[in-house]
């Protein structure tokens, strides 16, 4: 029990050794905090090695998640009950008696009025339509890939039940949020890109039940895909 070896100081690592190592040590937990933590945690990429590696999709749902459980809670707060409104009681019309004068009977007309039809708007032309079916907290995310100030039209109609959107946009230049919604049947309007990249919405289904929903879409933009 007394054989333990004991080093010797020039066995020991040196002061340089020592502050080497640490410095290693330092740009490594950097490298990790801007690839790995930001992209991943906050949907901050500088690098863009985060979205490659599908890191930063992963943060800009968590983003997502947290900036939709707030509008809730802000919802909650502000939603007060609502008051019944009594209707008044309707007012009987006086009956004629033998004193009023009996209305005059309009003679039949011999000359029939033709009713002049009105044309009809012809239907919307839509260049690409869209239908996804969301299940229950099932999220999705379609963009449509547009230069600075291209301009888009749309529609999108959910009729089994209302849906959370963010219709915002992404690209070289940084990201840009144009609308967001809570618990909309539907939109119709056109979206103006704000730089070169990719615009458009994403969706979530906060609903009990499964939501189909369809959009249209048509103007100046490349392509539209679905995301996610």
């Amino acid at each position: 029990m007394f054989n333990k070896h004991i080093p010797s100081t020039a066995e020991l690592p040196s002061t340089q050794q020592l502050i080497k190592s640490t410095l290693l040590a330092l740009v490594a937990a950097i490298v990790l905090l801007i690839t790995v933590v930001l992209p991943a945690e906050y949907a901050i990429d500088p690098t863009g090695i985060g979205r490659v590696i599908g890191l930063t999709e992963m943060g800009e749902i968590r983003e997502q998640l947290a900036a939709e459980a707030a509008a809730d809670e802000q919802s909650s707060a502000a939603t007060a009950p609502q008051r019944e409104v009594e209707l008044a009681p309707a007012i009987a019309e006086p009956k004629p008696t033998s004193l009023q004068p009996l209305p005059t009977m309009a003679k039949p007309s011999t000359v029939q009025e033709v009713a002049t039809a009105q044309p009809t708007p012809p239907a919307p032309v839509w260049r690409d339509t869209t239908t996804v079916t969301l299940t229950p907290g099932q999220g999705t995310e379609i963009k449509m890939t547009m230069r600075k100030g291209e301009v888009a039209q749309f529609e999108w109609q959910s009729p089994e039940g209302p849906l959370n959107f963010d219709t915002h946009g992404e690209g070289p230049e940084g990201s840009i949020s144009y609308k967001k919604g809570r618990g909309v049947a539907g939109e119709a309007g056109e979206l103006t890109a704000a730089f070169d990249g990719n615009h458009g919405w994403f969706f979530r289904n906060r609903n009990p039940q499964t939501v189909t929903f369809t959009l249209n879409t048509k103007g100046s933009y490349l392509v539209l895909k679905r995301t996610k």
